[in-house]
Protein backbone atom coordinates (compact mmCIF):
# COMPACT_ATOMS: atom_id res chain seq x y z
CA UNK A 1 0.00 0.00 0.00
CA UNK A 2 1.00 3.10 -0.89
CA UNK A 3 1.11 6.71 0.81
CA UNK A 4 0.41 8.65 -2.12
CA UNK A 5 0.06 7.25 -6.27
CA UNK A 6 0.86 10.07 -8.82
CA UNK A 7 -0.89 9.65 -12.55
CA UNK A 8 2.17 11.20 -14.25
CA UNK A 9 5.68 11.79 -14.48
CA UNK A 10 6.45 14.90 -16.15
CA UNK A 11 7.61 18.01 -14.37
CA UNK A 12 4.41 18.37 -11.71
CA UNK A 13 4.01 14.50 -11.18
CA UNK A 14 7.54 13.58 -10.74
CA UNK A 15 8.25 17.11 -8.38
CA UNK A 16 5.07 15.92 -6.86
CA UNK A 17 7.14 12.40 -6.06
CA UNK A 18 10.02 14.32 -4.93
CA UNK A 19 8.64 16.04 -2.16
CA UNK A 20 6.25 13.09 -1.21
CA UNK A 21 8.84 10.83 -1.18
CA UNK A 22 11.49 12.96 0.97
CA UNK A 23 9.00 13.54 3.64
CA UNK A 24 9.19 9.96 4.29
CA UNK A 25 5.67 8.92 2.29
CA UNK A 26 5.60 6.09 0.18
CA UNK A 27 5.59 7.09 -3.01
CA UNK A 28 4.43 5.41 -6.80
CA UNK A 29 4.37 7.11 -9.77
CA UNK A 30 2.98 5.89 -13.28
CA UNK A 31 4.65 7.62 -16.59
CA UNK A 32 2.53 6.67 -19.56
CA UNK A 33 5.47 7.72 -21.52
CA UNK A 34 3.26 10.70 -23.51
CA UNK A 35 4.66 14.05 -21.24
CA UNK A 36 4.42 17.11 -23.71
CA UNK A 37 8.02 17.43 -22.74
CA UNK A 38 8.77 15.09 -23.78
CA UNK A 39 9.00 16.85 -27.05
CA UNK A 40 10.03 20.25 -25.53
CA UNK A 41 13.12 22.55 -26.07
CA UNK A 42 13.24 23.90 -22.29
CA UNK A 43 15.36 27.45 -21.99
CA UNK A 44 12.91 29.16 -19.53
CA UNK A 45 13.18 26.70 -16.59
CA UNK A 46 14.69 28.69 -13.37
CA UNK A 47 18.31 27.41 -12.65
CA UNK A 48 18.54 24.66 -15.59
CA UNK A 49 20.47 25.34 -18.61
CA UNK A 50 19.04 24.77 -22.11
CA UNK A 51 17.99 21.45 -22.04
CA UNK A 52 16.02 19.03 -24.09
CA UNK A 53 12.75 17.82 -22.90
CA UNK A 54 13.19 14.22 -22.99
CA UNK A 55 16.42 15.12 -20.24
CA UNK A 56 14.36 17.53 -18.04
CA UNK A 57 11.76 14.31 -17.53
CA UNK A 58 14.61 12.18 -16.59
CA UNK A 59 16.33 14.06 -14.42
CA UNK A 60 13.05 14.81 -12.49
CA UNK A 61 11.98 11.16 -12.12
CA UNK A 62 15.76 10.41 -11.14
CA UNK A 63 15.47 13.15 -8.36
CA UNK A 64 12.11 11.22 -7.20
CA UNK A 65 13.49 7.97 -7.17
CA UNK A 66 17.09 8.99 -4.98
CA UNK A 67 14.38 9.79 -2.31
CA UNK A 68 12.65 6.58 -2.58
CA UNK A 69 9.82 7.11 -5.22
CA UNK A 70 9.04 3.86 -7.03
CA UNK A 71 8.01 4.78 -10.59
CA UNK A 72 6.35 2.46 -13.34
CA UNK A 73 6.57 3.01 -16.36
CA UNK A 74 2.91 2.08 -17.56
CA UNK A 75 -0.30 3.47 -18.86
CA UNK A 76 -3.26 3.61 -15.14
CA UNK A 77 -6.18 1.75 -16.95
CA UNK A 78 -8.34 2.16 -14.27
CA UNK A 79 -8.82 3.87 -10.60
CA UNK A 80 -11.16 2.65 -8.15
CA UNK A 81 -12.53 3.60 -4.62
CA UNK A 82 -12.00 0.55 -2.38
CA UNK A 83 -13.10 1.43 1.07
CA UNK A 84 -10.55 4.50 2.40
CA UNK A 85 -7.88 3.40 -0.44
CA UNK A 86 -8.05 3.60 -4.23
CA UNK A 87 -7.20 0.79 -6.28
CA UNK A 88 -5.11 2.05 -9.16
CA UNK A 89 -4.54 -0.87 -11.90
CA UNK A 90 -2.38 -1.19 -15.29
CA UNK A 91 -1.96 -3.79 -17.82
CA UNK A 92 0.75 -5.24 -15.46
CA UNK A 93 -0.59 -5.16 -12.13
CA UNK A 94 -2.61 -3.33 -9.47
CA UNK A 95 -1.89 -0.76 -6.59
CA UNK A 96 -3.60 0.53 -3.52
CA UNK A 97 -3.17 4.22 -2.59
CA UNK A 98 -4.75 6.51 0.39
CA UNK A 99 -4.12 9.57 -1.79
CA UNK A 100 -3.87 10.27 -5.44
CA UNK A 101 -2.31 12.90 -7.17
CA UNK A 102 -3.28 13.49 -11.08
CA UNK A 103 -0.36 15.11 -13.00
CA UNK A 104 -1.90 13.88 -16.30
CA UNK A 105 -0.70 16.86 -18.48
CA UNK A 106 -3.45 17.55 -21.14
CA UNK A 107 -5.25 14.24 -20.63
CA UNK A 108 -8.42 14.12 -18.23
CA UNK A 109 -9.86 10.64 -19.50
CA UNK A 110 -8.97 8.66 -16.37
CA UNK A 111 -10.02 11.26 -13.94
CA UNK A 112 -13.45 11.37 -15.74
CA UNK A 113 -13.67 7.62 -15.72
CA UNK A 114 -13.18 8.12 -11.69
CA UNK A 115 -15.88 10.30 -11.73
CA UNK A 116 -14.14 13.65 -11.34
CA UNK A 117 -15.46 16.67 -11.78
CA UNK A 118 -14.36 18.06 -15.29
CA UNK A 119 -14.19 21.48 -16.32
CA UNK A 120 -13.46 23.91 -19.73
CA UNK A 121 -9.56 24.41 -19.71
CA UNK A 122 -8.49 28.10 -19.82
CA UNK A 123 -4.96 27.64 -21.38
CA UNK A 124 -4.80 27.25 -25.64
CA UNK A 125 -4.96 24.00 -26.78
CA UNK A 126 -6.11 22.49 -23.41
CA UNK A 127 -9.63 21.62 -23.80
CA UNK A 128 -10.20 20.01 -20.04
CA UNK A 129 -8.79 20.45 -17.07
CA UNK A 130 -9.84 18.80 -13.13
CA UNK A 131 -11.57 20.94 -11.22
CA UNK A 132 -9.80 21.56 -7.91
CA UNK A 133 -9.50 24.45 -4.87
CA UNK A 134 -7.05 26.49 -4.10
CA UNK A 135 -5.03 23.87 -2.39
CA UNK A 136 -5.55 21.40 -5.40
CA UNK A 137 -8.18 19.29 -3.96
CA UNK A 138 -10.13 17.38 -6.56
CA UNK A 139 -13.95 16.46 -6.30
CA UNK A 140 -13.36 13.29 -4.15
CA UNK A 141 -11.96 12.80 -1.00
CA UNK A 142 -7.79 12.24 -1.19
CA UNK A 143 -8.00 12.72 -4.68
CA UNK A 144 -5.57 16.12 -5.97
CA UNK A 145 -4.83 17.52 -9.02
CA UNK A 146 -1.31 19.38 -10.25
CA UNK A 147 -0.18 21.18 -13.27
CA UNK A 148 -1.51 21.44 -16.19
CA UNK A 149 -4.79 19.13 -16.02
CA UNK A 150 -5.67 21.14 -12.63
CA UNK A 151 -5.46 24.09 -14.75
CA UNK A 152 -2.09 25.77 -14.53
CA UNK A 153 -0.01 27.44 -17.36
CA UNK A 154 1.68 24.49 -19.51
CA UNK A 155 5.27 26.24 -18.96
CA UNK A 156 7.71 23.56 -16.81
CA UNK A 157 8.40 25.76 -14.36
CA UNK A 158 5.05 26.83 -13.75
CA UNK A 159 3.79 22.76 -13.61
CA UNK A 160 6.53 21.72 -11.49
CA UNK A 161 6.13 23.95 -8.92
CA UNK A 162 2.27 23.24 -8.62
CA UNK A 163 3.36 20.01 -8.47
CA UNK A 164 5.23 20.67 -5.57
CA UNK A 165 2.46 22.51 -4.14
CA UNK A 166 0.02 20.03 -4.03
CA UNK A 167 2.05 17.50 -3.27
CA UNK A 168 3.01 19.82 0.38
CA UNK A 169 -0.76 19.63 0.83
CA UNK A 170 -1.25 16.40 0.77
CA UNK A 171 1.84 15.77 3.25
CA UNK A 172 0.01 17.96 5.48
CA UNK A 173 -3.17 16.51 5.40
CA UNK A 174 -1.01 13.36 5.86
CA UNK A 175 0.58 14.07 9.28
CA UNK A 176 -2.12 16.36 10.33
CA UNK A 177 -0.24 19.69 9.99
CA UNK A 178 1.78 22.11 7.90
CA UNK A 179 4.95 20.76 6.23
CA UNK A 180 7.52 22.61 5.29
CA UNK A 181 10.71 21.25 3.75
CA UNK A 182 13.47 23.42 4.27
CA UNK A 183 17.44 21.76 4.03
CA UNK A 184 20.00 24.58 5.31
CA UNK A 185 23.57 24.41 3.95
CA UNK A 186 25.98 22.80 7.01
CA UNK A 187 28.93 25.29 7.91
Amino acid sequence: MYDVAIIGAGPAGASAGLFTAKAGKKTILFDSGKSITAKAWVENHYGVDAIEGPKLLENGQKQAEKFGASIVKEEVATIKENGALYTIETQEGSYEADHIIFATGMSVKTAESLGLEIIEGTEPRVAKTIKVDAHGHASLPKVWAAGTVAGVSVHTIITSGDGANVAINVISELNGSRYVDHDVLGK
